[in-house]
């Protein structure tokens, strides 16, 4: 078991083969000073026999004590056995340093023509008992601290797993919104436009498309590339609205590496052109801007006077998105005239998971 890590950090928790080295070497010399004072009392040669003695006491008392442990540790394994498991252990610690206190000091008896006596003896073996528990009871405490510190890290990775399902889930329904806003207005260019027109529509969404799936699985991507994304999607738009949608872009090259949530900036742009009244008398301007670390999307509010048919899916998946990997949250505000949402632009030190 000592030179198997594996079965170390199985049963002890961590790998103990500097804590044994050391803890014996301590333990031989706190014995010999209880039991001898050697280095005090005699000439260094004859205290060092002495203390290897100690030594050699200290080597079995800590192997049979470490084998104990990890017995026990098999036999009851669970965190509710832990009053059971540290009562046997106690015991084992008692008998086992008896034991081979009194085995070792008949051998040596024997050796040295001396006599082992047990009622001159138990006084002082009683603060090995109490050295042998602390040392249990550290092992104990490194193995609970372990098994603590790996029940966090899997409850974090757990919580991890479910954050992410969220996320794909509500990335998934933020691209059949999309695609449902361009069937309504595919639509709209069939019924108003050449035949030639929904061909290019078609194609300029193909483009789009192949944006989304390019950007795969993402969380988080770089400003410029939402951006970018964005502008094809405009553009797609101005093919239907012409100079009566107009964009007002102020974005500073320098922000365009902050890290933003996929489809926010398009979904923002798509609900703008789909709730209001695009045309020659009354044009629809978009302001686009960074204010205080958030990308701002502004217009002012002219509904249509018939809606078409909303999922209410954009701003709410927006919200969820950023719930789930950041504590900073999109802004929304409406006074009645204008609209304007608010969305985060996040660095690397602002994500967290919930």
């Amino acid at each position: 078991m000592l030179l198997n890590k594996e079965k170390r950090l199985k049963y002890i928790g961590f790998n103990d083969i500097w804590f044994v080295i050391i803890g014996i070497i301590v333990l031989s010399f706190v014995t010999d000073y209880l039991f001898n004072n050697s280095f005090s009392r005699y000439p260094f040669w004859e205290a060092v026999i002495n203390w290897s003695v100690s030594l050699f006491f200290s080597i079995f008392n800590w192997f049979v004590m470490r084998f104990n442990f990890i017995f026990l540790r098999k036999k009851f394994p669970n965190v509710e056995d832990v009053g059971k498991r540290a009562f046997f252990l106690f015991l084992t610690i008692i008998v086992s340093v008896t034991a081979i206190d009194a085995i070792g000091g008949a051998m040596l008896g024997y050796i040295f023509d001396q006599n082992y006596y047990f009622s001159e003896r138990y006084r002082v073996l009683l603060p090995i008992i109490i050295i042998s528990m602390m040392v249990m009871a550290i092992y104990e405490a490194i193995y609970f601290y372990i098994q603590l510190k790996k029940s966090i890290r899997q409850e974090e990775q757990a919580k991890q797993v479910v954050v992410l399902a969220q996320l794909d889930a509500l990335r998934n329904q933020a691209q059949p919104h999309f695609f449902f806003n361009s069937l309504n207005t595919l639509r709209d260019i069939i019924d108003q436009n050449s035949k030639e027109d929904a061909k290019q529509f078609v194609d300029k969404l193909s483009d789009v498309y192949r944006f989304i799936l390019d950007a795969g699985n993402a969380n988080l991507i770089p400003l410029r590339d939402e951006l970018k994304f964005a502008r094809a999607y405009i553009h797609i738009q101005s093919e239907r609205f012409g100079d009566n949608l107009k964009l007002d872009w102020k974005l500073p090259e320098t922000e365009l590496d902050r890290m933003i949530v996929p489809m926010s900036l398009q979904l923002l742009l798509e609900n703008a052109i789909k709730h209001n009244v695009i045309s020659r008398s009354k044009p629809l301007t978009i302001t686009v801007t960074i204010q205080d670390d958030f990308l701002v999307v502004h217009n002012k509010m002219q509904l249509k006077s018939t809606q078409l048919p909303s999922t209410k899916l954009g701003l709410i998946n927006i919200e969820k998105r950023h719930a789930l990997i950041s504590d900073k949250l999109p802004k929304i505000e409406n006074n009645g005239t204008e609209f304007m949402v608010s969305i985060p632009l996040l660095l690397k030190s602002d994500i967290t998971q919930h």
